[in-house]
């Protein structure tokens, strides 16, 4: 009786659950982070500051490799001046640079994207201060990445929004399509354009048809 008793409550309860979930409205959207990260104001400074990174430090820690690579290389030969412990830690550290050396490409890589994240973390946060404040205020659900989304169908607000939140210069066709979204620059709620007005009696012109 028990038993039967706990599984009718348990069962009860996910019935309230599901009602409530199911009750609640949910709302999703997509947030391109690419898209409005491009339109920031400097944003192509990340890329020049990553240009000289990768010529500055980058190809001098390369060159640094290969000459420290070469002085092993000599101390090594000379066996007469090395005692069996030294020459095992020069072969040690001599096997280490020439594996990073080896695999430069995917060391670079690796370094140059985390300096990525490094320039682009000011600009990341400013993005998604205005983000946050776009979830509340339109009190979205869940926000997604549009990677691989199949169909969305008025989803795509929310980087309009932001865009109009960070207060930037925009393209002409970024701002006209904040403006037709009827999304708020912070000016007052934006209007999509109004539709041209027609004399009394005039009927609208329609293109490759007869009037």
């Amino acid at each position: 009786m028990k038993k039967v008793l706990t599984l009718c409550v348990a069962f009860a309860a996910s019935l309230f659950i599901s009602n409530t979930i199911q009750a609640q409205q949910v709302k999703i959207g997509f947030f391109d982070e690419q898209a409005v990260l491009a339109l920031m104001p400097g944003i192509s400074k990340v890329d020049t500051a990553l240009q000289a990174f990768a010529a500055d430090s980058l190809a001098t820690e390369r060159d640094g490799l290969m000459e420290d690579l070469k002085r092993l290389d000599s101390l090594l030969k000379d066996t007469t001046k090395l005692t069996a412990s030294l020459k095992t830690v020069l072969q040690k550290e001599a096997s280490q640079k020439y594996y990073k050396l080896q695999n430069w490409q995917q060391y670079q890589q690796e370094v140059l994207q985390g300096k990525q994240e490094e320039l682009l973390r000011p600009y990341r946060q400013r993005v998604y201060a205005v983000l946050e404040n776009v979830i509340k205020e339109q009190k979205y659900t869940c926000v997604l990445k549009p990677t691989e989304v199949i169909h969305a169908d008025n989803l795509n607000d929310i980087p309009l929004r932001v865009l109009a939140g960070l207060k930037i210069p925009l393209p002409k066709e970024v701002s006209e399509a904040i403006r037709a979204a009827g999304i708020s620059t912070g000016n007052g709620p934006a209007q999509p354009a109004p539709k041209p007005m027609l004399p009394a009696g005039a009927r609208p012109i329609k293109s490759g048809g007869k009037n």
